[in-house]
């Protein structure tokens, strides 16, 4: 899919998730999206893929927002990467929650060739759609620049599967998501996902979420010395009550008496 989005400004904050990666290219404007790995401050020009996941997003109400969005499953990364004469080897296992892309006159001319297909009447063929898409791939792989995203693109290639659903845990354990969202993020039906979380984690999602959880908490407490709420929310928990009795109930303690 792909979209030119005009946001509407309703709220400061805004929960945000998808089971696709997906490239932005910001056309005015400025956003902030908040990951559990860091702060991203996207504005004019910024050229980013989002990896799949979650994340809060921060709005502006002084300047209108406008981007465009190309949603990328992992399947069809993979499909177009095989294509390519030369193959990509940028071996890596660190990458960020949003990856910047070089923002190269090949990048920029094709965004600006995408614009006339936006309310075009009919609506493009899908045919020439998924051109377009394979051709912003292509472009942003054939870029030595864009090194840490050439070594996702790897890992998407060459990955054990048990990693991936590693990396997808450790990204998003701050965020409210279901298990079967979990589940779709790393691939995997809800039964073989459960089936695959206890073999490499030793341990039932629920469980292992709530512990990592509150030792991120702890974490936010002791070390970056955060305020009761602000770790509440930090670390995933849906209200502070919750938060403090699990709290208590892990580490023997309130979480209050941190701060004293």
């Amino acid at each position: 899919m792909i979209t030119k989005y005009d946001c509407p400004l309703e709220k400061n904050f805004d929960d945000t998730w998808s089971y696709h990666n997906y490239i932005v290219y910001v056309i005015e404007g400025r956003k902030i999206w908040h990951t559990s790995h860091g702060s991203y401050d996207l504005r004019k020009d910024s050229c980013v893929l989002i990896r799949k996941g979650a994340s809060i997003i921060e709005q502006f109400f002084d300047t209108k927002f406008c981007l465009v969005v190309f949603f990328l499953p992992d399947d069809f990364i993979c499909d177009v990467l095989k294509t390519k004469k030369k193959p990509i080897y940028a071996p890596g296992n660190k990458f960020e929650p949003i990856i910047p892309i070089d923002n190269n006159e090949p990048v920029q001319a094709f965004f600006h060739s995408m614009m006339p297909y936006f309310g075009a009447t009919p609506e493009p063929d899908q045919s020439l759609l998924e051109l377009k898409f394979r051709e912003l791939i292509l472009t942003i792989a054939d870029n030595s620049k864009n090194s840490e995203l050439l070594s996702y693109f790897c890992s998407l290639l060459y990955e054990p599967h048990t990693v991936t659903l590693q990396r997808v845990m450790e990204d998003n354990f701050t965020f409210n998501l279901k298990l079967e969202e979990f589940a779709r993020l790393s691939n995997r039906s809800l039964s073989a996902f459960k089936r695959d979380f206890q073999k490499v984690f030793n341990n039932t999602p629920g469980k292992w979420l709530m512990e990592k959880r509150l030792n991120h908490a702890m974490h936010l407490l002791t070390n970056q010395k955060k305020t009761v709420s602000e770790a509440s929310f930090e670390a995933g928990f849906e209200n502070q009550s919750h938060f403090s009795r699990a709290f208590r109930n892990h580490f023997g303690f309130a979480p209050a008496t941190m701060k004293q």
